[in-house]
């Protein structure tokens, strides 16, 4: 069941919908997953490092976009990264 159709059958179920949305199994080769938290407007990245960032004040409709590009990316790169306030909140452990 794709992530989209999962969290309607759980808000119709639970009778609430959940506030972040986590999209994952992505094919792209920097971007592992993200997840985002509307009503804080908070996007977390996962890239495929293992480096986790947040980005803050995120618009629901960039996120709609991220989520719908074919290439995460690509689309990240000029449209997110240093257009948002961020912080990274988990450093990958880095090979000896």
């Amino acid at each position: 069941m794709s992530g989209e159709r999962h969290r309607r059958v759980i808000g119709r179920l639970t009778g609430a919908v959940a506030a972040v949305r986590r999209f994952t199994g992505m094919p792209s080769t920097v971007i592992r997953r993200f997840s985002y938290d509307e009503p804080r407007r908070r996007l977390r990245v996962t890239f495929t490092s293992g480096d986790v960032y947040d980005y803050e004040a995120v618009p629901p409709d960039v996120v709609e976009d991220f989520r719908a590009a074919p290439s995460k990316g690509r689309f990240f790169g000029p449209n997110i990264r240093d257009r948002y306030p961020y912080r990274r909140i988990e450093k990958a452990p880095r090979p000896h």
